[in-house]
């Protein structure tokens, strides 16, 4: 079950906050959060829910127990232990088929690659308990007495499955004692609509774009007019975006429905000024996991220059296997890691680009890494990359990349500005107008601005019915 789909929304949303609410106690909310989590989680395979239970009854058995045996050897072993089991557990599912194929490249056995299937969200939940394990042993929060608290930290299923990546230092008070205040309420419903709006109308028609130009069959991709390639590539950095950003607005906002805080995940990236300044603003918990759980172990920048290059080669090689288990994800992490070590040597020399010109270099190094981060075929990056210049034979244009290019490029443009900070902007000041300006004007504002997010609920209700039905397509230039 997805966020953006017709049954999640019309149905398992609904009832799920309409019995939220009606109950009296945090108690009985935290079941019925328990018990929709499960559900949802369970949705995609009885079974992985055994895997989310049991790997959360290690952590908090673990927990309890280095709690328990303070300033003793045996904290140690259980912490490494744990570790090991959580970060094995993770590896075996996610990448197996990974590294035996590595091993048949290399020897030629196994003939036989096992598929394994991955449990979803095992990524998030799996780096939430570590870092619940992490900061216990650190004596930086306490050991949670009540395994069903915690199995409702890992499996809340506003954010276990595409995150943002919620430490549980940041929800710990508020598992067992939160109250939602009204305004933030009303805020989260805004998130929430405007996240699904970002996913089911703009995300998915960018997709489409970015399908048709970016095909992922190299034969397809061979004959797409350069200028279909640059529209392609816009579309998938925008889809990127929107997606990614969307799932982790629609966690904010349900959070916000029930008093629960999560960290923002996604603060604009697109406007940043170097590449270093763009990961500080895309997926934040991911890098501040990162951050804090093995760049600053490893020594961070305090060993001099050549260990901090080293540890940023493991975090980005790390970054990357985390995307996925191919090496183009691989490749894609430490191609990041090139430009984050171009930046700190023009740093210490005091070379430095025009603002316009920083926020230009930046968005090709971020969209030349999206091209990476698509095609798990070498082949086809290539052939993209030749393909942008005309380099494959094909045409600059032709018909019928005139004529889809039209279709879609109102879907485009409204995208564009969904990925600056534009529409919060328009949002700040209909707010503002309407809580100052008396008189019947500021009413009609205020009153506008309480319905965008039924509006926002009903596009894009009518966008999963089908793209047909995505209003920015009926817009052409």
């Amino acid at each position: 079950m997805v966020f953006a789909s017709l049954f999640f929304v019309c149905f398992f949303f609904v009832i799920w906050l309409f019995i939220y609410n009606h109950m009296s106690t945090i108690r009985a909310k935290n079941i019925v959060l328990l018990v929709f989590s499960m559900i949802f989680y369970a949705w995609g395979g009885a079974q992985y829910l055994v895997l989310l239970v049991g790997m959360t009854f290690a952590a908090w058995l673990s927990a309890r127990m280095m709690e328990r045996y303070q300033d003793t050897s045996l904290r140690i072993v259980l912490f490494i232990s744990t570790c090991v089991i959580l970060i094995g557990v993770l590896c075996i599912f996610k990448y197996t088929g990974f590294f035996l194929e590595g091993v048949r490249f290399l020897f030629g056995a196994p003939k036989k690659i096992p598929e394994i299937v991955l449990p979803i969200g095992i990524s998030f939940y799996t780096f939430q308990l570590l870092s619940y394990v992490v900061d216990v042993y650190k004596k930086e929060v306490e050991a949670q007495k009540n395994f069903w608290v915690l199995l409702l930290y890992a499996g809340l299923f506003h954010q276990c499955v595409a995150g943002p990546i919620v430490r549980y230092s940041t929800v710990a008070e508020e598992l067992e004692h939160r109250r939602a205040r009204m305004s933030e309420a009303a805020e989260g419903v805004w998130r929430f609509s405007a996240g699904l709006a970002k996913k089911a109308i703009l995300a998915n028609g960018c997709a489409l774009v970015a399908d048709m130009f970016l095909p992922l069959d190299g034969a397809a991709l061979e004959h797409v007019p350069a200028f279909g390639i640059w529209i392609g590539i816009l579309a998938y950095t925008m889809q990127i975006y929107l997606d990614f950003s969307a799932y982790s607005d629609m966690a904010i906002g349900m959070g916000l429905m029930v008093g629960l805080h999560y960290q923002e995940n996604f603060n604009y990236p697109y406007i940043a000024g170097s590449v270093q300044e763009f990961w500080r603003r895309w997926h934040i918990s991911l890098s501040s996991f990162f951050r804090d759980y093995v760049y600053i172990p490893l020594g961070g920048s305090r060993n001099g220059e050549v260990k901090t290059i080293r540890n940023l080669f493991i975090v980005w090689a790390l970054t990357g296997l985390w995307h996925g288990a191919a090496w183009n994800y691989v490749v894609w992490g430490l191609y990041f890691f090139c430009f984050l070590v171009l930046e700190r040597f023009c740093k210490q020399r005091n070379f430095s680009l025009p603002p316009v010109a920083r926020n230009i270099y930046t968005l090709l190094v971020v969209a030349f890494g999206w091209i990476l981060f698509r095609f798990t075929d070498f082949s086809n990056v290539a052939v993209t990359i030749k393909g942008m210049f005309g380099l494959n034979g094909n045409a600059f244009s032709n018909l019928e990349t005139r004529i889809f290019f039209q279709n879609h490029c109102f879907l485009l443009l409204i995208s564009a500005v969904g990925c600056t900070p534009f529409a919060a902007m328009v949002r700040d000041q209909f707010r503002y107008v309407g809580r100052v300006w008396e008189g019947r004007f500021g009413r009609v504002v205020y009153l506008a601005g309480t319905l965008v997010p039924v509006l926002f609920i009903i596009l894009s209700v009518m966008a999963l019915v089908g793209n047909s039905y995505n209003p920015f397509l009926y817009f052409q230039f």
